[in-house]
């Protein structure tokens, strides 16, 4: 599913993030910038040692912040790493987290001149945050940054599974 949004695209795919051919691809990491399990594992195998050398130099990064590397052996030229909220029950200022999330991904995209971006789904693995309310949040966001911003030429969310594409795309209509 696509839409157009001003001059730029929002294009949901069911996918690997690590596979894809935009400038950039965003991890959902840990504050820890070292990898782990799910996106971020994969992102730092598929990517090479190059990536863990440049997160290891940052250190951290905090959740709902953002910070880019090398995209190492990957296609995309850039790793945006960002940190998003574990879910407990949403009154701790998750969708707050969230949001800013992908709102700090998408700022460090355009100060860097990036102008196509891939993300996962934040926070909706091990850090158990609803798909649904998830879905809303990061789409909700990306359509408010084109809507305000041009420089973005595509946001692409790769999405793991035909269940998860279909509550995007679902989110997506109700929201356009």
């Amino acid at each position: 599913m696509e839409i157009k949004i001003n001059k730029s695209t929002l294009s949901l795919v069911e996918g690997d993030i690590t596979k894809q051919d935009t400038e950039a691809i965003v991890n959902a990491a840990n504050k820890t910038l070292r990898g782990g399990g799910g996106v971020d594992g994969a992102v730092h195998r598929a990517g090479g040692p190059k990536i863990l050398e440049e997160c290891l130099k940052i250190g951290r990064c905090e959740t709902g912040e953002a910070v880019i590397t090398t995209g190492g052996n990957l296609r995309a030229k850039y790793v945006i790493h960002t940190v998003g909220p574990v879910y407990r029950d949403g009154n701790h200022n998750e969708p707050k987290l969230l949001e800013s999330a992908y709102e700090n991904c998408l700022r460090l995209a355009s100060a860097k001149g990036i102008k196509s971006i891939a993300f996962p789904s934040i926070s909706t693995g091990a850090y158990g945050y609803p798909l649904e309310d998830a879905a809303k949040i990061a789409l909700k966001t990306a359509i408010t940054y084109l809507g305000e911003h041009s420089d973005i030429e595509l946001i692409r969310f790769v999405l793991f599974g035909q269940k998860a594409l279909e509550v995007y795309e679902k989110q997506l209509k109700k929201l356009v």
